[in-house]
């Protein structure tokens, strides 16, 4: 990882919640925290931005602690879920607001707003006021208002949360297009986990005030270290075994399909626990796109219970006959009955075990 631009090691304690942090971003990384409402990630960008004070723990951004500084001397841009642009001053006013508290002399002023104006591409906008702009004008607005002053760090707080799906893939590849091209250090919320694997370079699973997992998009989504990690961050089958190390490898027990041995060459991973110990208990961890169909030798029989055509794939869930219920995702060609009996194996590689006993 490139220099740790910014640095976060916090504790923050409510009466229902506390809140662990502890976590770096490199100088030019585009990094989100992604998880469900509640859990802590608008709170740790009010920690780095200066709107609430840690109870513990200090944030270093470019060599600085930021433990003492006001919010105004932070240098961190903040762009707001509802955009908190003003009403009663106009686009280019809008703008031009962060650097008139930066004190800029009045001509540095008209050539930023001017220079954000056309990065944004609405310099047409300019003397419009907030009311007459659409929810992606406003988007743009608000992104040209918080990086104006030229910040260290941009903090976004689900800034596409308002906007339709449409819309927000569109300004999302163009805020990450503009990242790119500008080079600015960003911390992305979102609890869309397509943002978060689209958008980011790096990004941290976030549950109960817990940081429970830091990587990239697909070492989170390929690897989990936690179950809420597997379900949350896509989709997955969590099937309880028992693992039993043999001289030919790991033999899983799965709860209600047949015993089969995992090679050691299989390309399992074992997160946060030890394959060593007789009966162990994990989960295997299983992608819906990694169950296939198996006439031959399948560890599990079941039955058809749903089956939704995507468009790009088709999508099915299993009974099994004696263990859980599956879901399996395969390509747009395959058609299933409902009822249909079937055979399933998963794809050996891309199985994991996760230990049971996880929170």
């Amino acid at each position: 990882m490139k220099n740790e631009f910014l640095q976060i090691d916090v504790v923050k304690d409510y009466p229902e919640f506390r809140l662990t942090a502890n976590l770096t971003v490199a100088e030019g990384e585009f990094f989100s925290l992604v998880g469900p409402s509640g859990c802590g990630k608008t709170t740790l960008l009010r920690l780095i931005s200066g709107l609430i004070q840690p109870d513990r723990g200090r944030i270093i951004l470019n060599g600085q602690d930021l433990t003492a500084v006001p919010v105004a001397e932070r240098r961190i841009g903040f762009v707001f879920q509802d955009y908190a642009l003003f009403p009663h001053l106009t686009v280019g006013e809008n703008i031009e607001y962060g650097l008139k508290v930066r004190r800029l002399p009045a001509t540095r002023r008209r050539e930023r707003v001017d220079a954000m104006l056309a990065v944004f591409e609405i310099t047409e906008l300019a003397g419009r006021r907030v009311q007459e702009l659409s929810g992606g004008e406003r988007q743009r607005v608000a992104l040209a208002r918080a990086l104006a002053p030229e910040p260290f760090l941009l903090l976004l707080d689900e800034p596409f949360a308002a906007l339709d799906y449409g819309l927000r893939r569109r300004l999302r590849r163009e805020l990450k297009e503009l990242q790119r091209k500008l080079g600015f250090t960003a911390i992305f919320v979102t609890h869309q986990q397509e943002e978060a694997l689209s958008l980011s370079e790096r990004l941290a699973v976030m549950q109960a005030g817990q940081i429970l997992q830091v990587g990239t998009a697909t070492e989170v989504y390929s690897s989990p270290a936690h179950p809420f990690v597997a379900t949350f961050l896509g989709d997955a089958n969590l099937i309880p075994c028992v693992a039993v190390p043999t001289a030919e490898g790991l033999e899983l027990h799965p709860q209600g399909g047949r015993v089969f041995n995992l090679s050691d060459t299989g390309g399992h991973m074992v997160q946060g626990g030890e394959t060593d110990t007789t009966n162990a208990h994990f989960y295997m961890m299983i992608r819906p796109e990694d169950v296939v169909i198996d006439t031959v030798a399948p560890i599990y029989q079941g039955t058809i219970v749903t089956w939704e055509y995507l468009g790009y794939a088709s999508y099915a869930e299993v009974k099994t006959d004696h263990g859980p219920t599956l879901k399996i995702l395969t390509g747009k060609e395959t058609h299933f009955a409902l009822g249909a009996r079937v055979g399933l194996s998963f794809r050996e590689p891309a199985l994991k075990l996760l230990p049971i006993n996880q929170k």
